[in-house]
């Protein structure tokens, strides 16, 4: 018997904060991540990121606009620099005004893009302004557009949405469908897994005979999925010489509150043929989840006791290490030791 321990959120760390092509440019876009107020802005093909409270007046930045590299609240028209967060002009002061300007700014946040995606950097230590000595998750894409896109606000912590992502003996009753899995189509399986950078896969195997889904791909499909801190799920399903690369990302608006977000990438021919379809099929997989969320809830309110067996679980704990070895390795600024070993997980589903 196990207990949940909800700890605090994982920390220097990237966590996905949306695509590129989610902001149009000279546009923003609020976020929330882990409780900290976020504007995104986006000028031309780079994105910035912001504390979104303008220090004058806390009125929200993201409510304003782009101009010239800043941007500017639309309470009296304040302007800081996307780069820095430094004020860059004051209207309301005369041309004789001997104020520091410069001197007063805005947090800002470490952001990248890879490829289409945008990550942005959570600090343990908010007035630290070095730069990360990580960088976000490599994923290999087989086309930069998503061909299937959707998402929902769970209404948990991460840690229970993250462990209901990789949860592999839900999906018979969660997810109970003709297409998918019954009750009745429970059999046992054996999957290898190995450890990853800042994570762990199974490793790359054949879908389980009673995944419906996957035999509309044609061929033979080999998948691999993997997961990485702090909470990024993605599998590679290969048929041949085609890809469809499932990217499944939650990032933690608040402490009862998570972003899930269902990406497909593919240069599959099928598939896209088929994405109306499939798009179809991820939609009620998601809001499935989320339902089972909100009842999940009503029993977590009496903060009861949990339990994670071996082996269906036995990621659920892995996760938990992973936090632990990666909090310890920051406090005490030696290097992370993936605490994963290879071995093999066996369970019914």
């Amino acid at each position: 018997m196990t207990a949940f321990s909800l700890d605090n959120f994982v920390k220097d760390i990237w966590y996905f904060a949306g695509l590129l092509s989610d902001i149009r440019d000279g546009g923003t876009k609020a976020l929330s991540l882990a409780g900290e107020p976020i504007v995104l802005a986006r000028d031309g093909n780079r994105i910035f990121a912001l504390r979104d409270i303008c220090p004058h007046r806390a009125v929200p930045l993201s409510a304003g606009c782009v101009k010239s590299g800043t941007i500017e609240c639309p309470y009296h028209g304040w302007r800081f620099g996307l780069e820095d967060g430094q004020c860059k002009e004051i209207p309301a002061l005369p041309a004789d005004s001997n104020m520091k300007v410069s001197r007063i700014g805005v947090r800002n946040y470490p952001i990248r893009q890879t490829g289409p995606l945008v990550w942005i950097y959570l600090r343990s230590d908010p007035k630290d302004t070095s730069a990360p000595s990580i960088d976000p998750p490599a994923i290999q894409l087989p086309r930069d557009r998503a061909t299937l896109d959707d998402g929902v606000e769970l209404a948990c912590h991460i840690d229970h949405a993250v462990i209901g992502l990789m949860d592999p003996a839900h999906g018979p009753y969660v997810h109970r469908q003709w297409w998918w899995r019954s009750e009745t189509s429970i059999h046992e399986k054996a999957k290898a897994f190995e450890p990853r950078t800042r994570g762990f896969a199974m490793a790359a195997h054949t879908p389980s005979s009673n995944s419906f889904a996957y035999k509309l791909l044609g061929g033979k499909p080999v998948t691999e999925i993997t997961f990485r801190l702090p909470s990024v799920r993605t599998e590679e399903i290969t048929i041949g010489k085609r890809k469809v690369l499932s990217f499944t990302a939650l990032t933690p608006l608040d402490e009862n509150r998570t972003a899930i977000r269902q990406l497909f990438f593919t240069d599959h021919s099928t598939f896209r043929i088929l994405s109306p379809l499939l798009g179809h099929f991820a939609r009620i997989f998601l809001r499935q989840d989320s339902d089972m969320v909100d009842l999940q809830q009503q029993g977590l309110k009496h903060d009861p006791r949990l339990m994670l067996v071996e082996d269906a679980d036995t990621q659920a704990k892995w996760y938990y290490a992973l936090k632990k070895a990666w909090a310890k390795s920051n406090a005490s600024d030696e290097a992370f030791v993936n605490p994963v070993k290879a071995r093999i997980l066996r369970w019914r589903s």
